[in-house]
Parts: C-alpha cells; structure tokens; sequence
C-alpha cells in the first residue's frame, strides 16, 4: 500500500505564481483591478484586458514594485475573435468583465440585452476556448470566472445580468468536468454587492425602477437580503480568486465559492 503523501506544514503554502501568465478581464477598476494587483504580487505576468486605455495605464503604474508584471492589452471584448487569440498562453484566466443595465423586462433594450450576454457570456467561452489548449498542453490551468450571487438567484430588473451570470455558472461547471483529466480546474466566485463602480452607477436606476428615493437604494434593495449589511471590497473577491489559484485548491472543481454576506442562506 502507498503510504500517504506528506503534507506542508500549515501556512507553508502561499500563493505562488512565479513563471505563470494569468489574463484578468475588466482589469481596469474593481474586482478586475483587485485581481491583477493580486496575482501580480503572487509573481504573475498578468494580461491586464480592458476598453479603458486609460485606466489601464495607471493600473501599470500602480503595479510596477510588485515582484509580477502587467502588460495592459486594450481590448473590447464584444470583438469574439480578438479575445479567443489574446487568451492563448495563458495559465490563469479571470473571467471578470461585465456591466449592467437596470430595467423591467418590457423596457430592456434589445440591443444591450445582446451585449451583455456577449460581453459576460460568449466572451468568456471563447477566452477559455483561447486558453485551453495551452493548459492542456502542460497538465495545468486554472480559470476562475468571477459570476455573482446573481449566478445562484434572481433579482428583478436584471434580466440579461441575471441569465448572463447563470450562464456562466454552466459554462464553468462544463469547463471542469471537461478540464479535470487535463490538471484544469475552473470554478466560480459569487460575491454580493460590492464596491465597485458598476454598483454605484446602477443606485439611480434601482431607485427609478423601485420607485424610491437613492438614499435608500442600499438599505432596501441592494443589502435587503444580506444578514452582513455592508459592501465587500474588491480586495476580498481578489483574496478568493487568487485562493482558487494556489496550492491548496487544486481539488476545488466546479464549484461556486459565495461571498455574499449569507445572502443564499434564507
């Protein structure tokens, strides 16, 4: 009989990423940004992916004492094919970008309907598609798509987001299944409201679509069903993300890690 494998030491196992390429998606701000810094400083060359020219810009600086790179890549993803090719090479993909757009379902635009679902959808599958033959090639990958609380449950207002976010919740699932002989692991992240720019832009149309006044957008709409009633920060999801990259996840698979502030728990 094998005798079993020793194990590290506790805490003898950080987060290493020294020799890895990752790609983080909406690298620009938020959680995107949050996830670049991080895996930078676990040592990573980092494809920082954003529209925001600028704020890429300023992101490179911010980075440059960290013991990774990050080369900015300006990129919309709504170009499909552009975003299957800057994939290639990678062995961390953070499938992270999105927007939102707050409105009944007899008022939503057709036209963002179909951009979201391209943007947080189709985009992260052919970004997979780009990366998996490279992290099938040497027996290791992983790819974490950052979805939501909004990838478990519903929230009325948000139906692209919401059917984008379960979407990607089953591409991630099929990701693992088909990744696992392969050394891949692909899993979600699902944190809650956080704080970030694409929350703050969304409190006017809330109160519009609510019928109540800002102020009370936070309280009774976007914490309502939180029993922690407060934002998380990027920082936090970035934390998980870079978790589910290390040593001590690689038998986490086709899972969602929540960070919702016990929001799933009614």
């Amino acid at each position: 009989m094998t005798a079993p494998r020793a194990l590290p030491a506790p805490h003898a196992t950080p987060v290493d990423l020294g020799g890895r390429t990752a790609l983080v998606t909406g690298a620009a701000g938020g959680i995107g940004r949050a996830c670049v810094l991080r895996l930078a400083a676990a040592g990573a060359k980092v494809r920082a992916v954003d529209r925001d020219a600028t704020g890429l810009e300023a992101l490179a600086g911010t980075a440059r004492d960290l013991s990774g790179t990050v080369e900015p890549h300006v990129l919309d993803l709504t170009d499909l094919d552009a975003a299957e090719l800057v994939a290639a090479g990678t062995d961390v993909l953070v499938n992270n970008a999105g927007l939102q757009l707050v409105r009944p379902l007899e008022e939503f635009p057709p036209d963002v309907f179909h951009t979201v679902l391209t943007v947080m959808l189709e985009a992260p599958f052919r970004l997979i598609r780009g990366a998996l033959p490279h992290m099938y090639g040497q027996g290791w990958g992983r790819i974490v798509n950052v979805s939501s609380v909004h990838g478990l449950r519903a929230s009325a207002y948000k139906s692209a987001y919401v059917a984008a976010k379960h979407g990607l919740e089953g591409l991630s699932k099929t990701a693992a299944l088909e990744g696992a002989p392969h050394g891949v692991t692909s899993n979600c992240v699902n944190p809650g409201y956080v704080r970030t720019p694409l929350v703050e832009k969304q409190i006017a149309d809330q109160a519009r679509a609510h019928g109540i006044p800002e102020e009370r957008v936070l309280s009774e709409v976007l914490l309502q069903d939180s029993a922690v009633k407060r934002l998380i920060e990027p920082e936090d999801v970035a934390e998980a993300v870079a978790y589910l990259c290390g040593p001590r996840a690689s038998f986490v698979t086709g899972t969602s890690l929540v960070l919702d502030g016990g929001w799933t728990a009614h």
